[in-house]
């Protein structure tokens, strides 16, 4: 006899009122209720009508069910909802992951493995299908109605989850697909939003025991750029850095040869080359993790792997074109984590070596993030590394290397990306964006603005421990541009908000003196590019060093 009891509800807003309903007839017996925004007239938000949705347990239920209105279920939807249920009473279950996040990542991961549920990673928790108990259904209700207005409701459901120590799972496949029919809270800028792995004819099986839990890197391709989330080792609170995949595979010792796709020149397509690196990052994690034998389901892994293009340009593109890339791309990830698997089988291990940088000041999240970027490009040149003053009104970062007859001084605009500060005047622009307030231009919207992401500041000390050139001093910043710009592209690249003027409340933004740039250094990585992978690291990572959260 099934010891749980599920409540169901699908969330909508009047306008979308007819497609509740139909989604509503199509549940047995009646199960599936429709709860309606309770402000239709105002700001929209998901938030809102996520919090009616989440008191609308029924008496009696352990569970409540919350779909939004424009998801596809599968045919076992309901069967495995309620296994899994029975089989994890006290865990979240998110039913969907889209196809370009960490999330999805771990899904595709599991279904490698031939896991029907994942763990969670370090994300928003995916809120268009999700059960939780009932008293965190409760709870989450309470925590949410102390935060409208800011957050969007999968980010704080992923801060009240971690906050309460629930366990965290996502389907593998999904239960539900996503369909697009306009965006009632702002979404529509991120271009079609499709999961990660559905099929829509998968019946339920062992629900309860093929979980995945423990993933420590998870390949991804977002915004048209190849990333890994890479788990910090160690006691203490999980933490995550933020690495392209390029540079994890060179820093995993897999050659150049391996991190290009066959054949590939100077313009291959970013989508080619983003899938590829994505897939052989998966094959060569999946063969060290043990997770590289016959899949024990074969249409959820090849469907996994046919999404990773598609996913990882759909920001920029059509459903159409999509559509026409789909094959192409699935062969390339086929082809591409075979090589990645094959290349852990043939891989010795690589004797420790010893020596390398010293560093000083390195030890918060910037600082493992501009370590790790050296570590990964094998800089083992003896130096020491100092950061001390990377944080003050004039930065610079001061590099001795061993034998050197003096130090280099290494003048930094201002430092921005994975491990940066929300607080200083570009970190400001982007935390406003990711809740969907308006980017605030402070002082004067021409005063120019020398930044420099973390990547490119990582790359300019080791272009100094490289050369070990005759000058003493250097300038490490991207070509000016001004605050006005700036916002502009915090708009364009985290969320388009409106943009406002006004006063700044600091004596301004740090200037480096008009040094050479250091030998053979330019900076990379494009403004939007850098933008994007700041306000990721933001939300996932940053959001939980200030305690007070606000």
């Amino acid at each position: 006899m099934a010891r749980q009891r599920l409540s169901a509800v699908v969330m909508t807003h009047p306008r979308r009122r007819e497609a509740a309903e139909k989604l509503a007839l199509s549940a047995p017996c009646g199960l599936l209720r429709v709860v309606m925004d309770p402000d239709p007239t105002g700001t929209p938000s998901v938030l809102r009508t996520a919090l009616a949705a989440w008191s609308a347990v029924e008496d009696g239920a352990t569970h409540q069910l919350v779909i939004q209105d424009d998801m596809v279920l599968s045919e076992s939807f309901y069967d495995r909802v309620r296994t899994a249920i029975e089989a994890q009473p006290d865990a979240a279950l998110a039913l969907f992951a889209l196809w370009d996040s960490r999330n999805g990542a771990a899904v595709r991961m599991g279904a490698m493995a031939g896991a029907r549920w994942v763990g969670a990673v370090n994300e928003y928790f995916p809120c268009v299908a999700i059960v939780l108990p009932r008293r965190h259904a409760e709870g989450f209700a309470a925590y949410g109605r102390q935060r409208l207005g800011g957050w969007p409701d999968d980010i704080l459901m992923h801060r009240y989850l971690r906050d309460q120590g629930v366990p965290r799972y996502v389907a593998v496949p999904n239960l539900t697909e996503h369909e697009d029919r306009g965006s009632i809270s702002g979404n529509a800028f991120r271009g079609p939003r499709r999961s990660v792995c559905f099929l829509p004819k998968d019946p339920a099986a062992q629900e309860e025991s093929r979980t995945l839990t423990g993933l420590t890197v998870l390949p991804f391709f977002k915004h048209g750029v190849a990333q890994c989330a890479v788990r910090v080792p160690g006691p203490g609170p999980e933490r995550w850095l933020h690495l392209d995949t390029e540079q994890y595979l060179e820093g995993a010792g897999l050659p150049d040869s391996l991190r290009r796709p066959p054949g590939a020149g100077a313009l291959t397509e970013a989508d080619v080359r983003g899938t590829w690196l994505t897939a052989v990052a998966m094959g060569y994690e999946a063969a060290r993790a043990g997770l590289a034998g016959t899949t024990r389901e074969p249409e959820a892994y090849e469907e996994a792997l046919a999404t990773i293009g598609p996913g990882g340009i759909s920001n920029t593109h059509t459903e159409e074109h999509l559509a026409r890339r789909r094959g192409p791309l699935a062969e390339v990830a086929r082809r591409a984590l075979e090589a990645g698997r094959e290349a852990a089988a043939g891989q010795r291990p690589r004797p420790r070596r010893r020596g390398g940088p010293v560093w000083r000041g390195a030890d918060d999240p910037l600082g493992e993030h501009l370590a790790r970027r050296l570590a990964d490009r094998h800089e083992r040149t003896d130096a020491v590394i100092d950061l001390t003053r990377l944080r003050s009104a004039a930065p610079e970062v001061t590099v001795h290397p061993h034998g050197a007859p003096h130090p280099y001084t290494l003048s930094v605009g201002e430092v921005y990306g994975p491990g940066c500060s929300r607080r200083t005047p570009i970190g400001r622009m982007v935390w406003d964006a990711l809740r969907s307030h308006p980017v605030t231009v402070e002082g004067d919207p021409d005063a120019e603005v020398h930044a420099v992401y973390v990547h490119d500041l990582a790359d300019a000390i080791a272009a100094v421990l490289r050369t070990r050139p005759d000058e003493r001093a250097f300038t490490v910043a991207a070509e000016p541009c001004t605050a006005a710009e700036l916002a502009r592209a915090v708009h364009e690249a985290v969320r388009p908000v409106p943009i406002r003027s006004a006063p700044a409340d600091d004596p301004g933004r740090p200037t480096p003196p008009d040094h050479a740039r250091p030998p053979g250094w330019t900076p990379a990585t494009s403004r939007a590019r850098g933008l994007h992978a700041f306000a990721q690291w933001l939300a996932y990572e940053g959001i939980l060093l200030d305690a007070n959260r606000p």
